[in-house]
């Protein structure tokens, strides 16, 4: 789940970029000047290409028109404005290729063009997303163009709008600049940078997958992790997949919260909040609680069941984790009282065998029990290394980390037998993450 390439046929289009273009299929009076200093075409012959293909009405004409014009006026006062208009006109006809040319001409030709930037950026990086075979190259080139849009943006001005529907469009171009930037800066591990960019977009755009997705990667990638914000955005992530990745998302989410909280309980609650939902809301942190941590794990077992019952793992668990006050409640019960336990014996001599007791420890062949016998323990029933023991001692001492308790009054209840199969001993809690 920690790439970005999804392979998902996203069916979006800039609307915003297709209208930049309308202002200028007015094509100013030959010999004339407007107030606001448009270009003025001198030469009747270029003025009459000129407005005869802006004014054409078929698509395919105004396209023929205009690159006539181009190609015989390369040096027009209006080649801005015509390859502009030209750019939109492929857009509407759905000729990708012909427009993303079109687009990185007027950029070439007009540093200011935000409009060809927006839709640039915008084609690279769902390009990049897409799988295209190319993504390295689409996704630096989405971040080239958005880095440009967002420094170009605010003196952008929309010619002939009103200023609420042009503070829309910018608003949207805006968006579509902080999607590349930020979806590159997940590629490169920039997590902050992706962030920072990503997030006004999620929110904004809360059922655009190709955002909610990789914010939450953001998010849950960083070091540390932000758990709370990640597993929110994944689970709205898992809300607006495509069908074919909902499960796939769904269960991600799952395992990042299962990571967090320590287990599955509350989990439909967070998702169904997340579906519903659209940015985090400002009770997150109750919604999505932390995993107890293992002194709040220890003070748990200390409240549900009493020392006696205890197995010897969770002796450990407390004595190594617990609150002063926890660890003495156990140790207090089991201190000088025999007990008679299960081990995997790490190493011996006559007086004195090193024992491991809980699960874990025997799998790391760690010894967690030093077992003191009052006389030598005759040599025909001294076990070997790695042998399953069953013995009686009686608690001495104990140190914390690493943790170990001193038995003393050693007893052998019956032989040594070689590594069981199966092994009666008990787990350590889990301690949370």
């Amino acid at each position: 789940m920690k790439t970005i390439l999804v392979t998902v046929v996203l069916g979006c289009t800039i609307a915003a970029v297709g209208q930049a273009a309308a202002a200028a299929q007015q094509a100013p009076a030959q010999g004339q000047s407007s107030s606001s200093q448009a270009p003025v075409i001198k030469d009747p012959a270029e003025y009459n290409a000129y407005v005869g293909a802006v004014q054409q009405t078929n698509p395919q004409a105004k396209i023929s028109g205009l690159e006539a014009f181009l190609t015989q006026y390369p040096n027009s006062v209006m080649k801005n404005q015509a390859l502009e208009i030209l750019m939109a006109t492929y857009q509407q006809i759905g000729n990708t290729q012909k427009t993303i040319d079109t687009a990185t001409k007027l950029v070439n030709a007009d540093p200011n063009s935000v409009t060809a930037m927006a839709l640039l950026a915008y084609i690279d990086r769902l390009k990049a997303q897409g799988g295209d075979p190319n993504a390295t190259q689409d996704l630096a080139d989405a971040d080239k163009y958005g880095t440009m849009g967002l420094a170009k943006l605010p003196d952008y001005k929309c010619a002939g709008k009103p200023e609420a529907e042009c503070q829309k469009q910018k608003d949207q171009m805006a968006q579509i600049f902080n999607a590349a930037v930020g979806i590159s800066a997940l590629q490169k591990k920039d997590y902050p940078g992706a962030i920072q960019h990503l997030k006004s977009v999620a929110d904004a755009t809360p059922t655009d997958f190709s955002v909610v997705y990789p914010l939450a990667l953001a998010y849950l990638s960083q070091t540390p992790p932000d758990y709370l914000n990640g597993i929110w955005y994944a689970s709205r992530a898992s809300a607006i997949a495509p069908p074919q990745a909902k499960a796939q998302i769904e269960k991600y989410a799952q395992s990042q919260y299962r990571k967090y909280h320590g287990g599955d309980d509350g989990w439909t609650d967070v998702l169904a909040k997340a579906q519903a939902g659209t940015t985090p809301p400002a009770d997150i942190a109750t919604l999505i609680k932390p995993a107890p941590t293992p002194a709040e794990q220890a003070h748990n077992m200390v409240g549900q069941t009493a020392p006696e019952k205890m197995d010897f793992a969770t002796w450990e668990f407390i004595l190594s984790n617990g609150s002063q006050a926890d660890q003495d409640t156990v140790w207090n019960a089991v201190k000088g009282k025999s007990v008679q336990m299960q081990g995997t014996v790490i190493s011996t001599t006559p007086t004195q065998f090193m024992i491991a007791g809980s699960s874990d420890d025997i799998d790391a062949k760690k010894a967690d029990i030093t077992l003191n016998f009052d006389e030598k323990v005759p040599a025909r029933l001294i076990p070997k290394d790695g042998a399953t023991l069953d013995f009686q001692g009686t608690p001495d001492s104990y140190t914390p980390n690493p943790f170990m308790m001193t038995m003393t009054k050693g007893l052998l209840l019956k032989a040594a037998s070689p590594a069981p199969a199966k092994k009666t001993v008990h787990h350590k809690p889990a301690s949370g993450n």
